[in-house]
């Protein structure tokens, strides 16, 4: 370590220029990973935050709330099965709000209306406002972001196509569905909305998207058996079935593999490299007597000082960077997947190393000398 550290103040320059790439390359997996996470959120934080263990689809769905369509009533009938402890269906439909402006213009914004039983464990809690209430079924609990586009507690909006509004009753957070603004019904207003049009529903009483299942211990093989026509799901998969979450989240999972593979040969080019430079002054410690560990450690050493100190610059930069970046970015910053990155980060530095410590093996300390032609 002292041999390390000596060499690095020594030749601060070459190190420095080293570390800036490192710093680099760990900033810019740390800003990918912020944004693959905030747009992984927003497509599902409204499945992700859900008190849920299970899913109950229809069978064939491919976990997918837009294909599926089932029965509320089957709700009775799960709460039978061994394991389950509560139950409760939901639904989703995709709309609009629309807001007067004044008397020439209107303002829209997509959202995800979602119907839940009022009360039930599937309602978030209210950051402000009220909750949901089976007697006011026009009232509405909406995502926070609303407040970005001027709502306000109290507001009422149109629904774009039907003659239905909305009031606000409260708002809440983190709750968004396939990229936009989650709001949530009672499900019997939802069914009203849903399946306006006739035979809509497939001559399926009380319908709903899917059944959502509290209970550690439910086996899905044994729903699925009690309930034929029925797919029983995680909650991970659930999310997994969410139009196009699957694909979004593969893409930057791919991207950010790639930059850890290029990172891997970027700075094992850089450290064999400065490693083939001073091969001479191997050769002349080893023929002075150091050992090929010793010499082994001071390299792996010199790399485990420089790679930290990189990685936590990066760190500092991402949430610097994450400080000014605007409001409505989806970036977040999840500290397990930060320190997981950052160690996979360094092991990539410290296998670079390894891989140099071959060529101070091969050192020849004669040839080092000059004595052999």
């Amino acid at each position: 370590m002292f041999l390390a550290w000596k060499e690095m103040r020594r030749n601060k320059t070459r190190f420095l220029m080293i570390g800036i790439m490192f710093v680099l390359i760990s900033w810019l997996v740390f800003i990918l990973a912020g944004l693959g996470n905030g747009l992984t959120t927003l497509a599902a934080s409204t499945f992700k935050n859900m008190a849920a263990d299970y899913v109950v689809f229809e069978k064939g769905s491919q976990a997918s709330m837009g294909k599926s369509l089932l029965s509320g009533e089957l709700t009775d009938e799960l709460l039978k099965i061994p394991g389950v402890e509560a139950a409760s269906p939901m639904g989703i439909i995709m709309g609009s709000a629309v807001r007067k402006i004044d008397d020439s213009h209107e303002a829209k914004l997509d959202i995800a209306i979602i119907g839940i039983e009022p009360g039930s464990f599937l309602e978030p809690p209210v950051a402000e406002g009220t909750g949901l209430d089976a007697g006011r079924p026009t009232y509405a609990i909406v995502n926070e972001t609303m407040k970005d586009e001027g709502y306000e507690r109290g507001d009422t909006f149109a629904l774009d196509g039907t003659s239905v509004s909305l009031t606000i009753a409260g708002f809440v957070r983190n709750q968004t569905y396939n990229h936009v603004t989650a709001v949530f019904i009672p499900i019997d207003h939802w069914r009203e909305l849903a399946f306006a049009a006739p035979g809509s529903d497939k001559g399926i009483r009380n319908p709903v998207n899917a059944i959502m299942l509290q209970g550690k211990a439910i086996d899905p093989e044994t729903v699925n058996e009690r309930l034929p026509g029925t797919e029983t799901v995680t909650r991970a998969q659930a999310v997994q079935g969410i139009a196009g979450y699957k694909e979004e989240s593969g893409t930057i999972m791919m991207m950010l593999g790639f930059l850890f593979v290029i990172s891997a040969f970027i700075i094992g080019v850089f450290f064999y490299v400065i490693t083939l430079q001073k091969s001479n002054q191997f050769g002349i410690m080893k023929a002075i007597g150091a050992r090929n560990g010793f010499l082994g450690k001071a390299v792996i050493s010199q790399v485990f000082i420089l790679s930290l100190l990189s990685i936590v610059t990066g760190v500092l930069l991402t949430y610097g960077t994450a400080a000014v970046l605007p409001e409505g970015m989806p970036f977040i910053l999840d500290t397990t997947w930060m320190i997981a990155y950052s160690l996979i980060l360094l092991a990539i530095a410290l296998l670079s190393a390894l891989a140099t410590v071959r060529t101070i093996v091969k050192v020849d300390p004669l040839q080092a000398l000059g004595r052999v032609e």
